[in-house]
């Protein structure tokens, strides 16, 4: 694989932190959908349950028929995970649950486990997703480029309904407000995230950001917004892969 090495500054603004979101209303995407709403059932057939040993630990989105994108934290040194598609309540035994595991990982090759930078990772499954109602991969960006601050796009996760609280049995969502890079960039001294790292950042109908890192004691707070990494910034990595998708 390509390094994407550059001078720590455009690494910095270009891939790590990339698009920042400030919470518009009642977010906290990394740490849960705190005081969002129970988003409506099978209305984002791309979300999918990253799980290890059957129980849910961080979100993904499926990209292909064969691969799902996530953050590269996620992957945290387990030998063995399984991806959840089509689902929305994450304990009910339905049909429509399809579970898969996990063929390969392709971690970025510059991800710090450190300082979060390049915190990507595709996951190719074991086999193709039998695409349905339920179950529908979601485009990326074609080419490089920014959202424009002040941007509404959103989030959806079933992580914590709030700061130390249990998780969500069901998938929530809520919408984000991007801002400026310089202004977000900042306010950041730490990282944290729980439950709802690896899912997407949907503007329109394009995933344009992996969930990353955000700050638990913070919640609802302009002080620590949330941070995305970029999926535009890795186009020339993801055309690694043969999947005609890409």
């Amino acid at each position: 694989m390509p390094s994407t090495e550059a001078s720590s500054s455009h690494k910095y603004y270009q891939i790590l932190l990339s698009e920042l979101l400030l919470p518009q209303t009642e977010t906290r995407a990394n740490v849960g959908i705190v005081n969002g709403r129970e988003a409506k059932p099978h209305s984002r057939p791309y979300m999918v349950s990253v799980q290890f040993k059957e129980q849910h630990f961080c979100g993904g989105f499926l990209v292909s028929e064969r691969f799902v994108m996530t953050a590269a934290h996620c992957r945290n040194n387990s030998p063995v995970l399984t991806v959840v598609l089509g689902a929305h309540e994450l304990q009910k035994k339905s049909g429509n649950l399809v579970r898969i595991k996990v063929e390969s990982y392709h971690q970025h090759p510059d991800y710090s486990d450190k300082s979060f930078h390049n915190d990507i990772l595709l996951l190719k499954l074991e086999k193709n997703a039998q695409l349905n109602d339920n179950i529908k991969w979601i485009s990326i960006p074609t080419k490089e480029g920014d959202i424009e601050a002040g941007s509404v796009c959103s989030v959806a996760g079933w992580g914590r309904l709030e700061t130390n609280g249990n998780e969500s049995d069901r998938l929530m969502e809520t919408n984000v407000t991007v801002m400026n890079n310089n202004k977000c960039e900042s306010k950041w001294t730490k990282e944290d995230f729980s439950g709802d790292s690896g899912g997407p950042l949907v503007c329109g109908d394009t995933a344009v950001g992996v969930t990353s890192f955000g700050d638990p004691d913070l919640c609802n707070s302009p002080e620590l917004p949330e941070v995305y990494t970029k999926i535009s910034a890795y186009l020339q990595w993801i055309k690694i892969y043969s999947d005609k998708r890409f």
